[in-house]
């Protein structure tokens, strides 16, 4: 059975229908991590200009034995907005990959998983080239002959944008690119984050982006004034006052245009899985980039009623090695079915609302 022909249902867990639920669960519950090591690369994401140096990024890489690893599709996971290779969601999925004959890379952004001193910019959600650039360094280091691009939140954001960017010009490497609980619409989303119910999510967020801009400044004081924080009180006023003005934007509001994966979703031409939740808290996609993915050949946009923002917890079925994560197994079988070369749903296998009785779960089989 392809992945065409039937897309996986998701009930979610006992007692958890409410979002905010959700939403914190998903990002607190333990995770099972029987990963072995990883190997640490750092990839040069940008070159030294005069009075800065080259930007860095770490990634923690977990490969398949050398027979096999080149064939073996291999993920490269993104985090999500002051998050790291070790978030809870990466490690979730990396164990789910490796088990699954994957290889796999956790790609932290510039300046995240304590990786300041590597790079002298910020990071930011426009920064779709930092993924290219791992990607192309690891078919060249190791001759990897299929890839998919992992991003959550942000990380979905860059994921999608880079394909937009690439657009028929996607190196045949790439073969899929995943976008759980994504970002493509930064400004509408940014707002969300400053409602009253969502001012807890947007707090968080602020107090580690001001500390991290605050470490930055320390370590290139020639380079960030850290007066600049001072008096911010919303995600929209750091990145007016920091983001876009140190990464040379006219503003959060040119920033949240022109670093939007919805500017050039309509040019995605390879396989794309996004999935959201109507309940996502803060994360807002207008209908505009809804109706973009769901008329898009190549996009299979899932949309649920529930899930929160990164989680889609349900119960656990009889299967020993579903633990109720219901994205994390989902996307795997959409990238083992783009790995194969098997038809994705696309605009034939639509299915905004997977409440939807016609949507049935697929078996796909592990790795040859």
């Amino acid at each position: 059975m392809t992945l065409e022909a039937s897309l996986p249902i998701f009930r979610p867990r006992r007692f958890l229908h409410n979002g905010h639920l959700q939403t914190i669960l998903g990002n607190y519950l333990r995770r099972v991590d029987t990963l072995s090591p990883a190997t640490a690369h750092l990839v040069e994401v940008a070159p030294a200009e005069p009075g800065r140096p080259a930007s860095h990024v770490l990634c923690h890489c977990h490969l398949q034995p050398l027979e096999v690893r080149a064939s073996r599709p291999t993920a490269i996971i993104v985090h999500g907005l002051e998050g790291s290779s070790s978030s809870q969601y990466v490690v979730g999925n990396a164990n789910k990959l490796w088990a699954a004959g994957c290889n796999v890379v956790r790609m932290n952004m510039r300046n995240c998983g304590g990786t300041e001193q590597l790079a002298s910019t910020l990071y930011h959600s426009g920064l779709s080239g930092d993924v290219e650039s791992v990607m192309r360094f690891f078919i060249t280091r190791y001759g990897l002959r299929s890839i998919a691009l992992i991003g959550y939140s942000m990380g979905g954001n860059l994921v999608l944008k880079l394909a937009g960017d690439l657009a028929v010009s996607a190196p045949p490497e790439l073969k899929c690119v995943i976008g759980v609980s994504p970002a493509i619409d930064l400004g509408p989303s940014a707002d969300a984050l400053h409602e009253p119910l969502n001012r807890i999510y947007e707090m968080k967020f602020l107090r580690s982006l001001l500390a991290r801009f605050r470490r930055k400044a320390a370590l290139f004081p020639e380079l960030y004034d850290p007066a600049r924080a001072f008096g911010v009180r919303t995600l929209r006023e750091f990145d007016d006052r920091i983001t876009a003005f140190y990464a040379g934007f006219d503003g959060a509001s040119d920033y949240y245009f022109r670093a939007a994966a919805a500017r050039v979703i309509d040019r995605i031409a390879i396989p794309a899985l996004v999935i959201h939740a109507v309940d996502d808290p803060f994360v807002r996609l207008t209908r505009g980039s809804r109706d973009v993915m769901v008329a898009s050949p190549y996009i299979s946009y899932l949309e649920t009623a529930h899930g929160g923002h990164c989680a889609f917890l349900a119960d656990p079925d009889l299967d020993p090695n579903d633990d109720g994560y219901w994205a994390e197994g989902t996307l795997l079988r959409f990238l083992l079915a783009a790995h194969r070369g098997e038809p994705t749903p696309g605009q034939s296998g639509k299915c905004p609302r997977l409440e939807d009785p016609k949507c049935l779960v697929p078996e796909i089989d592990g790795l040859d």
